[in-house]
């Protein structure tokens, strides 16, 4: 009966519902984390889509629906100024606390994530960011330089990750990104293998080395539109520079979208890379992470 009607709450689009919404209280039968005998309306009317869509994920572990892919909102950023801030290294202790902010703006994001942490714990994380809309791609299993491997080396951190997502959250990933963006022949073709393609950015925010959450702030904001902006959620300083961002892009009245959206028809194959740089700008990136 629970995943009846789990299944059919999903179907009908309010899992995700506004997750802006403060989550209430279900009164009658079925409390403590049950979703008790309420009709569908009913339910959704009293329970904020955040935490409807964690109950689903507790009664039925396959939710969403198995080998779902991510599917972009009809969005044109050649008429509106779309950003696309992305987050590496996650899912992490800060990432719940970035849900909410991105939440409260109704701004979708892109997560790079890294298997090894969502394997720690961060399965909980990616089924919220499935539900809130958000795009997830592959930031291979423990960051590893994929340039100084083998082709078999590649592949593991690659299709660990991939299989990974797939079973905690019924999500195929369809994009990549190469750790300290270091790509080569090699990671191409394996990426190819996988169907993924490889995403770096147009503007890093150095955040990783520069702590300071006014700094980080100010260089996103800097960030024109049409652009991918490198971020990583494993850090509080970051973390903490986000509402900032999001308050002055949109009052500057940008659109957050995940990568996807932003590129559109524009995403590079399977393999290919965007934005393209050459092997010299590739490597002076690498050097710089």
């Amino acid at each position: 009966m629970l995943v009846t009607l789990g299944l059919a709450l999903a179907i009908c689009g309010l899992a995700v519902g506004n997750v802006s919404e403060p989550a209430r209280p279900v009164s009658g039968r079925g409390g403590g984390g049950s979703l008790g005998t309420h009709r569908p309306g009913e339910l959704a009317e009293q329970i904020g889509g955040r935490a409807l869509a964690a109950r689903l994920a507790r009664v039925q572990p396959d939710w969403p629906a198995r080998r779902a892919v991510f599917r972009p909102r009809p969005i044109d950023c050649a008429e509106l100024k779309c950003v696309a801030l992305t987050f590496d290294d996650g899912p992490y202790r800060y990432t719940g606390r970035l849900l909410d902010m991105l939440a409260r703006h109704e701004a979708r994001a892109t997560f790079f994530v890294v298997g090894r942490m969502v394997d720690a714990g961060g399965a909980d994380d990616l089924r919220r960011m499935v539900a809130e809309g958000h795009e997830l791609g592959n930031h291979s299993w423990d960051h590893a330089m994929l340039t100084d491997m083998r082709r078999e080396g590649v592949e593991a951190e690659l299709q660990r990750t991939q299989r990974l997502v797939r079973r905690v959250t019924g999500t195929d990933m369809r994009i990549m990104r190469p750790p300290y963006g270091a790509t080569d022949r090699t990671v191409s073709r394996v990426a190819r293998g996988y169907g993924l393609s490889q995403i770096l950015w147009d503007v890093d925010t150095v955040d990783w080395r520069d702590r300071q959450p006014a700094l980080v702030a100010r260089r996103v904001g800097a960030a024109g539109p049409g652009t991918i902006v490198l971020l990583h959620d494993i850090h509080s300083t970051t973390v903490r520079a986000v509402p900032r961002v999001l308050a002055r892009l949109d009052h500057e009245g940008y659109t957050f979208v995940t990568v996807s959206e932003l590129l559109g028809e524009g995403v590079p194959g399977p393999g290919g890379r965007y934005p393209m740089r050459n092997e010299e700008e590739l490597r002076r990136a690498a050097r710089r992470s």
